[in-house]
């Protein structure tokens, strides 16, 4: 029987949305030519310029999808490394590539065919982002299962709300989806226990939590991908060095479970090499393209350091730092302030994702201000999974706090207000509720603040955007 196959730069796996130019010049073509809704890795590089987006319906699969594409893409531009032969400013070298119109056809085609074996989803020797150890330091009759490794998939005594699964008798899984899941494992995958790996003498299923778990990534935007990816690479440090800045399928070597792990370098290893969780698909034996079975378990003994620079990060009241956490009841704009300003104030002392310090640079080099997209999944810190969170803003991304500083003031006064007028509107509803019943704290009131807050925030955030606007 033939080795199964998946080349993830080439198949058609990644759900995207063309540009009306784009799409309006395939309807036109000779024959009605028709532009393909999934493509591959390359593909997305290639014809980014006429992608407005990805199609991704699972917010914490975009996000982790992003984060993939980001260190393609500084790899393809060179963007990886601060300095380059030409001796040309970071800053500069990718205004040339915005300039452009597209990302270099050369890089992506050089990247490509030196990786090319790194891309299978199936490869025995070295599937990608997969550890094929696991089939060895794994009990193969107990492995996770498709149904663990689909989020929206109910498994073990969980209820089933939206399809209706069997752990004992569960559905393959298409394998461009099975991919997606992969990568929502290895960023925002739960602690606990998964299926018990040996390594080095232990034996143990304790996993710990994703880098990403329960938190809320930020990520400017432009009118296509292309604007989106270059504004979304982050500056590297003068020290890093392409050699040592491996993404994980970069590995020359797999690395020892029982070791500590090496921490990131730069900015390919700080998107992609950061997971806590060791996976294997098992391709279906009767259909290629199918998953019909799925190792999940730990990767390290040790946690690897947590700073992505794509979330917002506030102190606690210990003075540790943390990620804004993803509420599926909090609308964007009520971080708006914590966004856009490099000094939001407060006690929390909140520090705007890292990202945006360089994206601006972008923002201010195209014709109009990039948006901000949310992405993030409402979970607690170990295995509880609550709902998807997305948003995204108007095109609010640009230097307007340095040009004109009366911005920024207004901006978190704007926050506040919205956020203290909220709380009386919810305030109003129980007291409302405790006079019509006339009991000092019925149970009926939280219902009524609830419905109150949801007909309140929509029509908050429409006049918050007005005067920002106008600014």
């Amino acid at each position: 029987m033939p080795v199964p196959a998946f080349p993830l730069d080439t198949a058609g796996w990644l759900p995207v949305l063309w540009t009306p130019p784009a799409t309006a010049t395939a309807t036109s073509a000779g024959g009605g030519g028709s532009l393909p809704g999934r493509v591959g890795l390359r593909t997305v590089l290639e014809r980014s310029h006429e992608i407005s987006a990805l199609a991704i319906a699972e917010p914490p699969a975009y996000a982790a999808v992003l984060r993939v594409l980001y260190a393609l893409t500084a790899r393809v531009c060179g963007l990886d490394v601060d300095d380059d032969s030409s001796g040309r400013d970071w800053s500069e070298r990718r205004l040339d590539i915005l300039d452009a119109g597209r990302l270099p056809a050369d890089g992506i085609d050089a990247y490509f065919s030196s990786w090319a074996g790194r891309f299978d989803l199936f490869d025995p020797g070295r599937p990608w982002m997969q550890d094929p150890r696991l089939a060895e330091q794994c009990d193969p009759a107990r492995s996770a299962g498709v149904n663990k490794l689909t989020p929206t998939r109910a498994s073990g005594n969980n209820h089933a709300w939206f399809s209706k699964v069997q752990d004992t008798d569960p559905d393959p899984v298409p394998a461009g989806e099975a991919a997606l899941s992969l990568l929502t494992w290895h960023y925002w995958g739960p602690s606990g226990r998964g299926s018990a790996r040996e390594a080095g003498g232990e034996r143990t299923a304790s996993m710990m939590a994703g880098p990403l778990r329960g938190a809320l990534s930020y990520h400017p935007e432009g009118e296509t991908l292309f604007e989106s990816l270059l504004a979304g690479l982050l500056r590297p440090d003068p020290r890093v060095r392409r050699e040592e800045d491996a993404c994980m399928w970069e590995w020359d070597a797999l690395p020892d479970p029982t070791a500590a792990p090496a921490a990131p370098t730069g900015p390919c290893s700080r998107l992609t090499a950061v997971s806590q969780h060791a996976l294997l698909l098992v391709p279906d034996p009767h259909d290629p393209g199918l998953v019909g079975d799925a190792f999940i378990t730990w990767a390290y003994r040790e946690r690897l350091p947590r700073n992505d620079p794509y979330l917002i990060w506030q102190m606690s009241q210990q003075g540790n730092a943390y990620p804004r956490p993803a509420d599926a009841g909090r609308a964007l704009w009520r971080d708006i302030d914590a966004l856009l300003l490099t000094q939001p104030g407060g006690t929390a002392q909140v520090h705007r994702p890292e990202v945006f310090a360089t994206a601006v640079e972008i923002s201010d080099a195209t014709p109009r201000p990039l948006a901000v997209r949310a992405l993030g999944f409402d979970q607690d810190g170990q295995a509880k999974d609550r709902q998807f969170v997305t948003g995204l803003t108007p095109p609010v991304l640009d230097s307007v706090e340095e040009e004109n500083p009366a911005t920024a003031p207004a901006v978190g006064w704007l926050r506040r207000c919205g956020e203290m007028y909220g709380r009386r509107a919810e305030y109003a509803a129980r007291r409302a509720c405790a006079l019509y019943m006339r009991e000092n704290k019925p149970k009926e009131a939280e219902a009524w603040a609830a419905q109150a807050a949801a007909l309140y925030w929509p029509r908050a955030e429409e006049e918050f955007w007005v005067p920002l606007r106008a600014s």
